[in-house]
C-alpha cells in the first residue's frame, strides 16, 4: 500500500476492464465509462477554463453579463412514460443543467432528429408537450432544426437542446468547491424517473403505480439562493443517479463524504421495485431532485426553504464533508456498517433521458 492510499480504498471492487477500441453502451452512463471517455478523448481535444470545470453548464462572460450554457441529446425509450415524456423531459433536463449553476433559464434550441416513418401524431404530441414545459417554465424556444434518418436508424426521435441562462451575481456554484464540514441537502426521494422507465418499458406492473419525478428545478434554486448564499455546489442526479453526483463531487473537491442511509428518502413502491429486480437506488435516474453541499452554519436554514417549496417538501440533510478518505463517499447503513457508495462503471438503465 502506498502512503498516499487509504485502507478503506482497498475495499472498493475493481471494475472489469471493458473493450478499449471500441464504445460501448455503458459509455452513456454517467459512470466510470463516461468519465473516461471524458478524460481521453473529449477534455484532450477542447480544452478551456469554462470546460474544464466540468458542470453541468458553461460559465462565460459577455461584455461583463455572466451567462450559463449547456447542451444535452435526449434519446430515452419509450418516449411517453408515466410522468413525463421526451418532450418534457428535454425542456426540463436543460433548464434544470442551467438551473445547477445558479442561472435564471431564458433561453432554449430544439433540435430534432426523425425517424423514417415516425407516426406525425406522435410528433405533434412531442412537439406540443415541449412547448407546453417551455412557456410554464418561462423561457423561449429560439432557434432550432430537424432531420430525418432512414428508417432502423433512428429509434423513433431523439432530441438535441441547448440552453442559456442568466447568473445573478455574486452566485459561483461548482463541484470543487466542498469543503470539510459542509452538509449535504438532497431535495427529495430516489429513483422515481429510471424506475417509471423501466416499468413502462418492460411491461411491469406494480402495486403502486411509479411515476417520473421530471420537473424544473430553477425556482426551487432560487429559493435555496434567497434563503442563504452559502450554497457551494448543486447537482440534479440524472444518469448514474445520486452516486455519480456525489461521486464527480468529491473528485473534483479532493473531499470524503459521509452519508446516512437512513437520512436518504426512497419511495416504498420505488424500493420495493429495486430489490425485485436487484437495483439499487441510488444509482437509479432521477430528473425533478438536487443535491447540494452548503455551509454547516447555514444547512437548517437553507433545508427550511427548501421543503417550503413544492418541490422540495422531501429535502433531508443526508451527510456531510469530510477531510478523511478524499474522492471516497461512504454511507452508515441501517445495519450500523460502513459501505462504500462508487461510481457504476456502467449503467444499471441504459436509454432513460
Amino acid at each position: 500500500m502506498s502512503d498516499d492510499e487509504h485502507p478503506l480504498e482497498q475495499f472498493t471492487c475493481p471494475a472489469p476492464l471493458p473493450a478499449q477500441d471500441k464504445v460501448l453502451l455503458g459509455h452513456g452512463s454517467g459512470g466510470r465509462l463516461s468519465a473516461e471517455l471524458l478524460r481521453k478523448v473529449f477534455l484532450p481535444a477542447f480544452q478551456n477554463p469554462a470546460l474544464n470545470c466540468l458542470n453541468d453548464q458553461a460559465l462565460v462572460s459577455v461584455d461583463g453579463v455572466r451567462l450559463a450554457f449547456t447542451t444535452d441529446s435526449f434519446v430515452v425509450r419509450p418516449l411517453f412514460f408515466p410522468g413525463g415524456d421526451i418532450g418534457s423531459l428535454a425542456v426540463y433536463g436543460t433548464i434544470n443543467d442551467l438551473a445547477m449553476g445558479g442561472a435564471e433559464p431564458l433561453f432554449l434550441s430544439a433540435a430534432f432528429i426523425l425517424e423514417e416513418g415516425l407516426p406525425l401524431d406522435t410528433l405533434h404530441q412531442v412537439v406540443a408537450s415541449f412547448s407546453r414545459a417551455a412557456q410554464e417554465a418561462g423561457v423561449e424556444v429560439v432557434t432550432g432544426d430537424t432531420k430525418v434518418v432512414e428508417k432502423g436508424k433512428g429509434d423513433g426521435l431523439f432530441i438535441n437542446t441547448s440552453g442559456i441562462g442568466r447568473v445573478p451575481p455574486g452566485i459561483n456554484l461548482s463541484a470543487d468547491q466542498a469543503r470539510p464540514g459542509d452538509r449535504i441537502i438532497l431535495s427529495g426521494s430516489m429513483g422515481e424517473h429510471g424506475m417509471a422507465i423501466l416499468s413502462q418499458r418492460e411491461g411491469l406492473e406494480f402495486e403502486s403505480p411509479i411515476a417520473s419525478d421530471c420537473a424544473p428545478l430553477h425556482t426551487l434554486v432560487a429559493a435555496m439562493l434567497a434563503a442563504s448564499p452559502a450554497i457551494r455546489c448543486l447537482r440534479d442526479p440524472t444518469r448514474g443517479g445520486l452516486s455519480s453526483a456525489l461521486n464527480e463531487i468529491a473528485a473534483q473537491s479532493r473531499v470524503g463524504m459521509v452519508l446516512e442511509e437512513s437520512a436518504i428518502p426512497i419511495q416504498e413502491a420505488v424500493r420495493g421495485a429495486c430489490e425485485l429486480l436487484g437495483l439499487d437506488p441510488l444509482y437509479v435516474a432521477n430528473e425533478g431532485k438536487l443535491v447540494a453541499v452548503v455551509d454547516a452554519g447555514q444547512a437548517e436554514r437553507i433545508l427550511s426553504a427548501t421543503r417550503v417549496h413544492p418541490l422540495g417538501k422531501q429535502a433531508q440533510i443526508i451527510g456531510r464533508i469530510t477531510e478523511a478518505n478524499p474522492g471516497l463517499v461512504t454511507m452508515r447503513t441501517s445495519l450500523g456498517t460502513t459501505r462504500i457508495v462508487d461510481m457504476l462503471s456502467g449503467d444499471q438503465l441504459p436509454r432513460i433521458c
